[in-house]
């Protein structure tokens, strides 16, 4: 295992503590269990957007922007603008919805 960067006794001593980490279940199990994966948790995922709190002026800047949107779809007819619109209005629904809860709420 020596990696030619330390002394003999160093590097002993390194491969001798890696061998007695190695052994031990109990770590092995919680490194295990910490890993991060590349995919997100679903459940995560849900409760993250469940607590979305969004402030007024994010929920007013979409409004103006899918508006905006609107207005130039439905003048131009570009697919790339009516493409965007679609992308945008179901999040600044959900906002606009998040907010007037949390104002009903308090």
């Amino acid at each position: 295992m020596s990696i030619g960067r330390l002394p003999e006794n160093e590097q002993r001593i390194l491969d001798e503590m890696e061998r007695a980490l190695r052994r031990d279940r109990r770590l092995d199990r919680k490194l295990r269990t910490h890993r991060v994966s590349r995919r997100p948790d679903p459940a995560r995922v849900l409760a993250r957007l469940a607590s979305y709190r969004p402030r007024v002026w994010t929920v007013v800047l979409l409004l103006a922007v899918s508006a905006g949107l609107m207005v130039a779809g439905i003048v131009t007819s570009e697919p790339g603008v009516i493409w965007a619109f679609a992308a945008l209005w179901p999040l600044t629904i959900f906002a606009a919805f998040r907010l007037m809860c949390r104002c009903c709420d308090g």
